[in-house]
């Protein structure tokens, strides 16, 4: 079957986002919040091995401040947090976040090419539309997001969801990540997939990854073309 569409994560792979971007938007939250809370890059590190904003500052709370738990409707007030955090996002994304080396690039000759494009993230739509211009929104059929399906990254729920909409099977399709959640993510859906590390998850497992790369900056359509061929070839058999 040939390549139809690529899907791509968000936050990592598209942009190097966490570090001076998440983080730094989750901090000026709990600060505004009365919080002495400051996640440093190591904890960030730490923390990023849970997707979700919401379910990482659960995860947080429950490991360095539990009393947050124990107040009266936390989750309330995770959502409050995670609200205020996205608002200080976006204004940071304001300012320019630059995409990747290679992105632009592989987005528009993808695109040319008639290939069809979609994103499948943990992160929400709001995010996803502060971070990319709309110009280089418009290049997407469909974005998955946020709380698009119950199960976040390491579940393929949000590669499913995607797949569904764009009514295409697995085996046509190619995926982009950046991290191990990510790739189970979407080798449990079923995808090929080639990985872009970051600072983060350069240590991580990439098993069964078609690829292993440090930018998409050599990165041709060709390239990936040849790749998908060759995962898929004993479909053929």
């Amino acid at each position: 079957m040939k390549l139809q569409a690529l899907i791509f994560d968000l936050d990592g792979t598209l942009a190097d986002t966490e570090r001076d971007g998440h983080r730094v938007a989750f901090n000026k939250a709990f600060a505004e919040a009365g919080l002495a809370w400051d996640w440093s890059p190591a904890l960030y590190g730490e923390l990023l091995e849970v997707t979700g904003g919401k379910e990482r500052i659960r995860f947080f709370c429950a490991r360095h401040a539990p009393e947050f738990l124990r107040q009266a409707d936390p989750e309330a007030r995770i959502r409050d947090l995670h609200a205020a955090k996205t608002r200080h996002y976006v204004k940071l994304c304001a300012q320019g976040i630059a995409l990747r080396p290679g992105v632009e690039r592989l987005l528009r000759e993808a695109r040319g090419a008639g290939l069809r494009l979609a994103i499948a993230t943990t992160t929400t739509p709001e995010n996803v539309s502060a971070l990319l211009a709309p110009d280089l929104l418009a290049l997407f059929d469909k974005v998955g997001a946020g709380d698009t399906v119950p199960h976040k990254k390491p579940a393929p729920d949000v590669y499913l969801w995607v797949l569904a909409q764009l009514g295409l099977p697995a085996a046509a399709c190619l995926a982009v990540e950046d991290s191990a959640n990510g790739l189970k993510a979407s080798l449990a859906a079923g995808m090929a997939t080639v990985i872009t590390l970051t600072d983060y998850t350069r240590e991580h497992d990439f098993a069964g990854a078609l690829a292993v790369l440090p930018d998409l900056g050599q990165v041709t359509l060709p390239l990936l073309r040849r790749w998908h061929e060759t995962a898929y070839a004993s479909d053929k058999k």
